[in-house]
């Protein structure tokens, strides 16, 4: 089978690899979307610093159960149980691999893990033909578009972290940065009924968010912050923002648009030192929060797409096949900002 490997940083290529086996209580999948993340770039970079090489990238996917491992197949008890799952099914999984023994999982904060793994960097990941993963770890999704399956993952990022903020209805909550994240962190905060503003400097990025909803859009390139606040809220600030970014002056500017008694959702990675006066912080009484990936929405999302009640399908922008996955790949790297999510599409099966 073909996987796309990062030999070493700013080194990719399609190479011919061993096909997996599912062990008991695994299944054998076959890829069907793939999404290019953030972290990805970073393995490409060679800025990911859990990353070691050679390394298949992706841990948002799609994919159809091809084969079941154990011997009895749907009855009995774990490891070889398969119960609830069938060739041929649609699935997505949960692509964090937590040790399930460190204080963090012992109080339930799985999604913190210590020692967590995340395919694609720690372990590879979904951007091969064939990969293998445990049953417990896979959701099946009856009646979506693959394509859209494969954003579930990016997704519960940003709905994890609007439940961190505690957004409730009515609230104005503003989303610094309107790539994948924050554009999903968007949908996020309006199915808890609050009015979204978004800013970024990427103008066709903000066109795309007023069309998903938002309430006011801001291009800070040609916007401040000050005049942001002034606009959308006459002064007051923002009740929750989410910083999506990961950038200095976001973080700061998250601070400056906050009303008095506001919460600040950390979502973006920072690779650089912020420098502010905790003074503000305190003066306006602010609650802030990271955080990180969620395996417990994965569900909810789920039923969400199944219903119709989101539509995530267009925030991807680009479908290229798999044999284009290393120009695609090297093209994010190179800091394009012409789509939003790209999704590469793997080969039927025989």
């Amino acid at each position: 089978m073909r996987a796309l490997q990062v030999t070493r940083p700013g080194s990719a290529e399609l190479a011919e690899v061993p096909a997996p086996r599912p062990a008991a209580g695994e299944a054998l999948l076959r890829v069907r979307y793939a999404g290019i993340c953030g972290s990805d770039v970073q393995v490409l970079r060679g800025t990911q610093p859990f990353a070691s090489y050679p390394r298949v990238p992706g841990h948002e996917f799609s994919a159809e159960i091809v084969e079941l491992g154990g011997r009895d197949h749907g009855s009995g008890d774990a490891p070889g149980n398969t119960a609830g799952f069938a060739v041929g099914d649609l699935v997505t999984g949960v692509p964090y691999i937590e040790d399930g023994t460190c204080y963090s999982c012992r109080r339930g904060l799985v999604n913190a893990c210590v020692h967590n793994e995340t395919m694609g960097v720690h372990r590879d990941g979904a951007f091969q033909e064939l990969l293998t993963m445990p049953l417990d770890r896979l959701h099946r999704a009856d009646g979506i578009d693959p394509r859209d399956l494969a954003l579930v993952e990016p997704f519960s990022i940003g709905y994890h972290a609007v439940r961190r903020a505690a957004v409730g209805p009515g609230e104005r909550v503003l989303v610094l940065g309107a790539g994948a994240i924050g554009l999903l962190t968007l949908l996020a905060a309006r199915l808890h009924g609050a009015e979204v503003w978004i800013a970024d400097i990427v103008p066709g990025r903000l066109e795309l968010a007023a069309s998903l909803g938002a309430a006011g859009i801001a291009d800070l390139s040609t916007t401040t912050i000050q005049e942001l606040v002034g606009t959308a809220t006459e002064g007051d600030g923002f009740d929750v923002i989410c910083e999506a970014t990961g950038l200095p002056v976001s973080f700061t500017n998250a601070i400056e648009a906050a009303a008095v008694g506001a919460s600040l959702a950390l979502i973006g990675n920072g690779t650089a030192e912020v420098t502010f006066n905790q003074s503000v912080l305190i003066k306006k009484e602010l609650t802030v929060v990271g955080s990180r990936n969620s395996r417990g929405v994965f569900p909810t999302l789920i039923e969400l797409l199944e219903t119709g009640e989101v539509e995530v399908s267009p925030l991807r922008t680009s479908v290229v096949p798999f044999t284009a996955a290393t120009g695609a790949l090297q093209a994010a790297a190179a800091g394009s900002t012409a789509d939003v999510k790209v999704l590469l599409e793997f080969p039927p099966g025989p």
